[in-house]
């Protein structure tokens, strides 16, 4: 493989480059923009077991150096997935492809992840216990040490491919919800989701987003993910895959040398559409300037 592969819970990658789920859609979508073939593989908008229409707008508020949204997981449910969306990707894409899930409850996750899993084109599941956006569900999962273990459990127990839970950022301490899904049989962790912000309109004087509070992502997130993804690499024997305000090929090979095994590209994306195209290109040349030969060498280095 090339000096940009790298190996995520058994499965190579090109390169570490992935784009975060609610960022890239099913996929198809970038595929009229470049081939997205080049990507190591990315993960598709989150999915629930129901349909879903998502919080009423206003949804997204633009903040300095990031935004916030709080679209709340809309989308068509896992039948139609199935049915709808992974054959039209199957038809631009030709790599395996991480599918994120998310719940209400532990059945639900558990059934979704049972029908993904069957699914030949799915190489990973990423399993979102992490979710701010919505009611009844979501970040709960995340919050507790033993709620993100029993998730982790059920959806084990109906799987055979590697298993990946997403993790919160808001919480007080995040090594041990990492370690409790570790102990569960996660096979990998990925983090961190979106911190909890709002903005508040000075002429209305009421929250600009109708959900009130929403996930705030971007570049001003990164130093809180590096940490984040630093002390759950180092607390667990696990792949992380990092996240959180990356914006360029600099920023990828920090997550890397934080302990991340492979790197999701988010907020980034709706910015400007061509971002993973472009950091991928440039990472070749980075990794010149900074005298890494190969980026296994960052793991390995650990």
């Amino acid at each position: 493989m090339g000096r940009l592969s790298v190996n995520l819970c058994g499965i190579e990658l090109d390169n570490p480059v992935i784009p975060a789920s609610g960022t890239f859609g099913y996929g198809y979508e970038f595929a009229e923009l470049y081939d997205i073939n080049i990507l190591g593989t990315f993960s598709f908008k989150g999915t629930t077991k129901d349909p879903r229409f998502g919080n009423p707008t206003p949804r997204i508020a633009e903040c300095t150096a990031g935004m916030i949204n709080a679209v709340g997981l809309q989308n068509p449910g896992v039948e139609k997935v199935i049915a709808e969306e992974l054959p039209k990707l199957k038809k631009c894409f030709d790599k395996p492809v991480m599918a994120n899930v998310s719940g209400f409850s532990v059945d639900d996750y558990a059934y979704t992840c049972e029908k993904l899993d069957k699914e030949p084109q799915v190489g990973w599941l990423e399993v979102n216990v992490s979710c701010p956006n919505v009611h009844g569900g979501g970040m709960s999962f995340g919050t507790s040490p033993d709620a993100a273990a029993e998730v982790t459990r059920a959806v084990k127990a109906v799987t055979k491919k590697p298993v990946i839970i997403k993790l919160s950022p808001n919480v007080t301490d995040i090594v041990s919800i990492a370690k409790a899904c570790e102990a569960a049989g996660a096979d990998g962790i990925s983090l961190i989701n979106t911190l909890l912000g709002m903005r508040i309109d000075l002429k209305t004087r009421k929250p600009v987003i109708a959900n009130v509070m929403g996930g705030f992502s971007g570049p001003a997130i990164l130093p809180v993910a590096l940490r984040m993804v630093y002390q759950v690499s180092h607390a667990v024997d696990i792949p992380v895959v990092g996240m959180g305000g990356v914006s360029c090929a600099e920023d990828v090979l920090e997550m890397l040398m934080a302990g991340a095994t492979a790197v999701e590209i988010g907020a980034q994306n709706l910015v400007d559409p061509m971002a993973c195209k472009d950091i991928i290109d440039a990472l070749p040349a980075v990794m010149d300037k900074y005298k890494i030969e190969n980026l296994k060498d960052l793991q390995e280095a650990k």
